[in-house]
Order: C-alpha cells, then structure tokens, then sequence
C-alpha cells in the first residue's frame, strides 16, 4: 500500500508533501446557499486546500422514530428533529451549484457521505474523495460498499477503539489502497485533555503504509499543528463565519482569521520538518567556521613525537584542526613538524592520519 498517494488531481499526499488542509463547512452554512459560497470563498482565500461539506439522504441515514422526535434545543431550526435537518440540507442540484462554483473559485470540494445513498449521490457527483465521518468508521457494510468506489478516502476514527480501527483498515485495504485514518475525538468543543494526540503515533506504528491524519474539534488552532508537527498529512478543522451563530458546531469552529493563521502556522512547520537527514546544513557553515572546535596541543611537541592523549585538547583553533571527533585517531602517531604549545594540530601535522580531507 502506498504510504503516499493522489487524494485529488494534481494532490499527493503523505511522504514529503504538503499537508492538505480541509475545512469542514458541515452544515455551518445554516441552509443557506449564499452563505454555503460565501464560506467555500473564505475556505479558498484562507489558503486551504479543499472545502468539505455534509450530505445525507435523510431518510436513509435515520429511522422515522429519530425524524419525528422533538427538537427544542436552542439550535433548532425546526420542531422536529427532520424538520431541523432537512433545513440544513442542500438539494443534489444545489449540491451542484457549489461544487461548480468552488470549481471557480480554485479549491476542491467534496462531502462526508452520512449513509449509503447520499454515498451513491457523491460518487456521480465526481468527488475527488469520500471522507468518512466518525459515526461510519464502525458501519462496515458501509465502509466496503464506499471503499469498492475505487475514490481516495480520508476516515475520522472518533468514538472508535484501536481493535476497531484495525479491522477498519483491513475492510477498507481489500478493496482501496488508497486512504487515510484521522486521529478524532468526537466532543464539541473538545478539551484539551480529551484530544489524545499521542495516538497520532500509534497510528503510525498501527498503520505503517497509510497516511495517518487528525480532524480537531477544539479551541484555537495550536493542537492542530503540534499535530501536523507529529506527522499528520491530512488535517480537518470546521469553519465558520461568526461563532455566534446557531448551531452545534460554529463553537469548535475556526473564524477566518483563524483558519488563516492556521494554514499559515502549518505550512511554516512543513517547511521545518525537513528530510530527517542529520548532516551538517549549508546554513551552519558560518557558525562552524567561526565557533568549530579543534585538536590543539597543550604542550609544545617536537617533530617525530608519537602523540599521547593526554598531549591534546579541544579549543576553537586558528588555523582549523583535526576534528575532536578524530582527536583518537592522532593517538600513537608522529607529528611530521614541531607542534608550538596552544597550537592547532592539522591533519597535514600527523602521519599516518587518514582523514586529511
């Protein structure tokens, strides 16, 4: 399986490749169609990289039992539970409209697909990818039916167990190669202390050949990029455009100025992580030239003296000098010049020393 992989066209993901960025809309556009677009335009000019909405068949995704209960919370937009839902859901041909017009606009656009049919819907609307809410990750009829699509797919893994993710990952790997589970804690807002980014590693090790991810949904941005610092290759954050509004979720939402500083903080830590090659860097030569330590000799040492440990020292040296890494590699060989007290000892000095380079 690929450790890396194209989520969209022209995107890989994983490996050395940027981190993408998806902001959640959700359903934080109130059922509102202009505002769906005004967030897909903030989503873009915030600078991430695709903007994700919420589509269900409701019908298909709850029991008419659930539809009819009564719904009096504060964020209601409706009598009923259905009623607040289908308020809040955008038709297939208003689907359409947005995904035409984030075309427009330059970000790519896709949904969570919340129960089989609004999958079929997605899948011939040409999404580049399904992502897989929390509430999905234990519905295996589901997760294989979505994984025969061949599409990319990029799993939340809230309220699951690791013994469920591993049976997630094998469901999903008969049938796609190409996917990536996000790290998730599944509260709105999430405390720091229930985040668990610890299990960003455990994936890693769990998972060795996918990508692994997180999708936040706390407070602020900082735990989102110490977990892009930890390897995550995808992340997910929701979005809002004022977090006064109604609904659950505007609360553990990102404002535009937060989703800019985001993107802004992630990219700056991709650009830090580097290859994991440890080497000296172009950019410490100077320090090294001026601040570099040699061999030099604590005693005065006259030509053809075999040179003992305790002949030699460590300072910053004018001329360069042995290295004090090879400082035991001068040890029982002859200095080929007399060595004056305080001296730096350079390679030419030694015989037999192999590194005079």
């Amino acid at each position: 399986m690929p450790l890396k992989f194209e989520l969209c066209p022209g995107r890989m993901i994983g490996g050395s490749n940027p981190c993408f960025i998806i902001a959640e809309i959700g359903q934080n556009h109130q059922g509102d169609i202009e505002i769906a677009k005004k967030m897909i335009k903030m989503a873009k000019d915030c600078g991430a990289d695709c903007a994700k909405f919420q589509k269900s068949e409701l019908e298909y995704k709850f029991n008419k039992g659930a539809l009819e209960r009564p719904y009096t919370s504060k964020h209601s937009w409706g009598k009923t539970y259905g009623e607040h839902k289908r308020h809040l859901e955008f038709s297939h041909e208003q689907y359409r409209e947005l995904q035409k017009y984030a075309k427009e606009v330059g970000i790519f656009f896709t949904a969570s697909g919340m129960d089989e049919m609004a999958v079929e819907f997605l899948d011939e609307l040409d999404v580049p990818f399904f992502k897989v809410a929390s509430c999905d990750a234990n519905n295996f009829p589901y997760l294989e039916l979505t994984a025969k699509k061949g599409r990319p797919m990029v799993i939340s893994s809230g309220m699951q167990s690791m013994a469920t993710m591993r049976r997630v990952y094998q469901t999903v790997k008969e049938h796609n190669q190409n996917f990536t589970i996000l790290q998730c804690t599944s509260a709105y807002p999430l405390d720091p202390e229930d985040v668990n980014l610890c299990v960003i590693a455990e994936y890693q090790k769990e998972f060795p050949d996918i990508p692994i991810g997180y999708s936040g949904h706390e407070r602020g941005i900082s735990i989102t990029v110490a977990a892009v610092a930890m390897g995550a290759k995808v992340v997910e954050r929701h979005v809002t455009l004022d977090k006064s509004w109604k609904g659950n979720d505007h609360e553990a939402s990102l404002e535009p100025s937060e989703l800019t500083e985001l993107v802004r903080a992630i990219r700056l830590v991709g650009r830090a992580q580097g290859t994991g090659i440890k080497q000296m860097l172009p950019c410490e030569k100077a320090c090294h030239v001026k601040l570099g330590k040699s061999v030099v000799a604590k005693v005065a040492i006259p030509k053809g003296t075999v040179l003992s440990m305790d002949m030699l020292g460590v300072k910053v040296g004018e001329p360069r000098g042995v290295s004090p890494e090879d400082m035991a590699q001068l040890v029982g060989k002859a200095v080929t010049e007399d060595v004056e007290e305080d001296g730096s000892i350079t390679p030419r000095m030694v015989d037999g020393y192999n590194n005079k380079g």
